[in-house]
């Protein structure tokens, strides 16, 4: 369940970023031992948007296929036992699976719930009027092959001025699924049914819920941490080197959320445009990782996206502190 291992993520940092920052005795390497770092990027080739879960004793990244426009109608998957050694998984869903897709296959968002694999993505840049948005599709396996699951969109049209785009699905500690998206600059929350074909209208009998934040653009991702829930979302020009990550925090999925600031963006000394993202947590600890992509330094091709994997900390107030984005990665980290 993607979100209770990405919340707590999948289905969770410590004290102060220097002493989180210092690996516990028991997984101390052994004198002379060298450790083994990803290195960033983490996989080859162009790849935007991650999104990150836990199934089993395996990472999963599923990612945007960063190609020319007309070119991306096609999702790639990654896996990984240790966050190190990743292996590819290719055309795991393209076009010809979605007989209203066409094109822009964007950003999914996985989740296992009866035995099966729901991937959640979004198709066709839709405009008022126009057929696409966000749809669905289903597989036994989290490396498919995945089929469309409803024949047509599940969000087809603007709500709230949202575009549908960048879908995130998690679950509340009481079981509901909630479906939180949106593109220029609104974001929308909704309760999606059990069976995914659908939602249901919250108490009020409203169904789309706008709890965009202040400078809020696209990718919007939600965890629980500590009782809190943490509202995390991209801002700035995705061509640009201004794309960053920042965060609100609340007592309540529907918020309200008040923008903390940003956690992740660029180092003029490594790459620019870092966002677009989403957040791991090592099940039965309180370790977390973010999963971004950036653009490599002199690029100019506003596709060439890289993926990538940086450690994430809180300190005792559960602030998320800034990260520092790397060219060395993340040490080896198998599951438990």
């Amino acid at each position: 369940m993607k979100t209770l291992a990405l919340l707590g993520l999948v289905p969770g940092l410590l004290l102060t970023h220097a002493a989180a920052s210092q690996p516990s005795a028991a997984r101390q390497p052994k004198p002379g031992t060298a450790v083994v770092r990803a290195g960033n990027p983490v996989v080859s080739g162009w790849y935007a948007d991650p999104e990150a879960t836990i199934f089993g004793k395996q990472y999963w990244i599923y990612p945007t296929y960063s190609a020319p426009y007309k070119e991306q109608v096609l999702l790639d998957a990654f896996s990984s036992p240790d966050l190190v050694h990743w292996t590819k998984h290719p055309r795991i869903l393209d076009t010809a699976d979605v007989k209203w897709a066409r094109r822009a296959m964007w950003a999914p968002a996985v989740v296992k719930k009866g035995g099966k694999y729901f991937l959640f993505f979004g198709a066709n840049d839709v405009h008022e009027g126009e057929v696409g948005g966000i749809g669905v599709a289903v597989a036994d396996r989290p490396e498919g092959p995945f089929k469309d699951y409803l024949g047509q969109p599940l969000i087809g049209n603007i709500h709230n001025g949202a575009q549908p785009i960048d879908q995130f699905v998690f679950q509340d500690k009481d079981g509901q699924y909630y479906m939180i998206y949106g593109g220029w600059s609104h974001c929308n929350i909704t309760r999606l049914k059990p069976d995914f074909t659908g939602f249901l209208p919250f108490p009020d009998g409203s169904t789309y819920k706008e709890i965009t934040p202040q400078n809020y653009v696209e990718g919007p991702i939600m965890f629980r941490r500590q009782g809190k829930y943490y509202f995390m979302w991209s801002e700035g020009g995705w061509t640009g080197p201004d794309y960053a990550v920042a965060y609100a925090v609340a007592d309540s999925p529907l918020g309200p959320f008040q923008r903390v600031g940003k956690i992740l963006q660029q180092d003029p000394a490594v790459a620019t445009g870092a966002g677009h993202h989403s957040v791991v947590q090592v099940p039965g600890t309180d370790e977390w990782y973010i999963i971004y992509h950036r653009r490599p330094l002199g690029e100019t091709d506003q596709n060439h996206r890289v993926t990538c994997i940086e450690r994430m900390y809180f300190d005792q107030q559960g602030r998320i502190q800034p990260v520092k984005i790397t060219q060395e990665g993340v040490a080896t980290r198998r599951l438990p």
